[in-house]
């Protein structure tokens, strides 16, 4: 009988299994009522901003899109920002008017969208001193995606400040920076913007490494 240190590695190599990619499971734990499940009492969830939050309240929608130019319909995101301030919150409080941490998913019933109720944040200053334009860190999860990926929301209505921008002005084509770019338009009475991801493909939204 062999000792198992005897036998070649790619023997004892194990086989990627279901439980090592993002979804859909991932839904289950952190995002109940998208998987169809009761939901929680206290839930970090979509709402970041209560009525009483400092700062421009906004609304944030967008979808997934893969490769093929198809809806990814069971995605999942976080965002953290800073406050109308620009500062970081250390502490999650659902009793806070504002929490900088927030979860979200493309709901199949909704079209496929996501969205965030938040403010919008002020400007943040980077490492080197320099004020970094307004923006929102996002992670996205999804099947297939087994590690996740990591990119910013900027504001096209911060024209100067983007231009400005220590992390934005390091893209530097043009074009790669539109997708970067949430555009600002209204509903109903309420300033929202939209930010569409796009996985792969020739309109690939640039995703960060940090």
């Amino acid at each position: 009988m062999k000792q198992p240190n005897t036998q070649p590695t790619s023997e004892l190599m194990l086989r990627e299994t279901a439980s090592q990619t993002a979804g859909p499971y991932v839904h289950i734990g952190l995002a109940p009522a998208a998987a169809g499940n009761p939901e929680r009492d206290e839930e970090i969830w979509n709402e970041m901003a209560g009525p009483n939050a400092r700062g421009e309240h906004i609304e944030i929608v967008g979808t997934v899109i893969d490769g093929n130019n198809d809806l990814v319909r069971d995605a999942f995101l976080e965002a953290w920002q800073a406050d109308a301030d620009g500062h970081y919150q250390m502490y999650y409080d659902l009793r806070n008017d504002f929490n900088g941490f927030g979860r979200t998913a493309t709901i199949a019933e909704q079209g496929g969208e996501w969205s965030f109720k938040t403010i919008k944040p002020g400007a943040v200053s980077h490492p080197n001193g320099q004020p970094m334009a307004p923006h929102i860190n996002l992670a996205i999860f999804a099947r297939g995606i087994n590690i996740h990926l990591q990119t910013r929301l900027y504001f096209d209505d911060e024209v100067e400040a983007n231009a400005a921008c220590p992390v934005l002005s390091r893209v530097e084509s043009d074009i790669r920076r539109q997708t970067l770019i949430a555009r600002r338009e209204e509903r109903d009475g309420a300033v929202r913007y939209r930010f569409d991801i796009h996985l792969q493909g020739p309109g690939e939204t640039v995703f960060f490494d940090f």
